[in-house]
């Protein structure tokens, strides 16, 4: 409950905060709601309407999520609209977005001083707009491989959300309810920004530094602290994979020992599990990025394009070229 003080002080005359959320096709909806449904609370909760909003569709159809959930827009990119926030929301594979109205609106939005963020694969779209530059941001953790072979000289962080000056970045699902949290709390003070995240259950609200992912031990279901210690090196070496001798010294244990770790707690060897990774970040780039089978390759720690495609069609029973969607053929960019 609100303390009387809190409403007192906020103006029944000051206007609305105006936020947009720009729907990408195929966008994410846990991610949107998560960043929508604290605007609602912050408003039932204050008793006052501190933020209005707004859906915008890159044509006049409905924008539709990646689980079929459409959303009617009230306007299209390049209305003219009064706007402090705009959110680009995007999921599915946003390096197949190529829409230069839509980054020319966000470049004009962005001269204009509306502070502009993006949730989940919607940095991506930012980037491509040319609106990240000198700014530190973050993007949804699936995305961010393809991300750096685009984009390598841009400041991305592999954190929960990002607010630098006028550019919020979200990594997605439910990050968004710490990311607006956060401004919820610099516009209208911190015990409504609490009030908003106790009333969704949030025990927790995380610092926009946390990581993305679950620590290993989660992920993996392993508690054996040197093989930890080796698959986090092996994620972290794809392009350049450690020798198997460096892999087990940092285990502090012999390379029989170490083959052993992997047999008994992963069900197969130190060799194979590499393997698994590279080939596994590969097909992220092969649909992703218009790099070139042999690119793909040398990213992943391969020598060679032909055992790279054998390898690839050994584990996922297709050549690599199969992965390719059209539009990110060479050349059709």
């Amino acid at each position: 409950m609100l303390g009387s003080d809190m409403r007192l002080s906020i103006s029944d005359s000051e206007a609305p905060t105006h936020v947009g959320f720009l729907l990408i096709p195929d966008f994410a909806l846990l991610p949107y709601a998560s960043a929508i449904e604290p605007l609602r609370a912050a408003n039932r909760l204050s008793g006052r309407s501190l933020y209005r909003w707004s859906h915008i569709a890159i044509d006049g159809a409905a924008a539709s999520a990646s689980n079929g959930v459409a959303i009617a827009p009230d306007a299209t990119v390049g209305a003219e609209l009064r706007l402090d926030y705009l959110f680009v929301c995007a999921g599915g594979n946003p390096a197949l977005f190529q829409h230069q109205p839509t980054f020319a609106w966000l470049r004009q939005l962005a001269r204009r001083g509306v502070r502009i963020g993006g949730v989940s694969g919607g940095p991506y779209l930012l980037a491509r707009a040319n609106v990240l530059t000198g700014y530190r941001f973050t993007i949804h953790w699936e995305h961010a491989p393809a991300f750096l072979e685009e984009y390598p000289d841009l400041d991305l962080r592999r954190s929960l959300y990002e607010i630098d000056r006028d550019r919020l970045t979200c990594s997605g699902g439910t990050a968004p309810l710490d990311m607006m949290h956060a401004i919820i709390a610099r516009e209208h003070g911190s015990e409504l920004a609490l009030a908003v995240s106790e009333w969704f259950l949030q025990t927790h609200v995380r610092e926009g530094a946390g990581p993305q992912r679950m620590p290993l031990r989660e992920r993996l279901g392993i508690a054996h602290a040197p093989l930890l210690r080796v698959i986090g090196r092996m994620e972290q070496t794809i392009e350049t994979p450690e020798p198997r001798e460096e892999l087990a010294r940092l285990a502090n244990v012999s390379l029989r020992q170490l083959e052993r770790l992997f047999r008994q707690h992963l069900g197969r060897s130190l060799g194979e599990h590499y393997l698994a990774l590279r080939l596994d970040r590969a097909r992220d780039l092969l649909r992703q990025t218009s790099l070139s089978i042999l690119e793909t390759a040398l990213a992943c720690g391969f020598a060679s394009a032909s055992h790279f495609s054998r390898s690839y069609r050994e584990r996922f029973g297709h050549p690599p070229r199969a992965e390719r969607p059209q539009q990110l053929q060479p050349g059709r960019r």
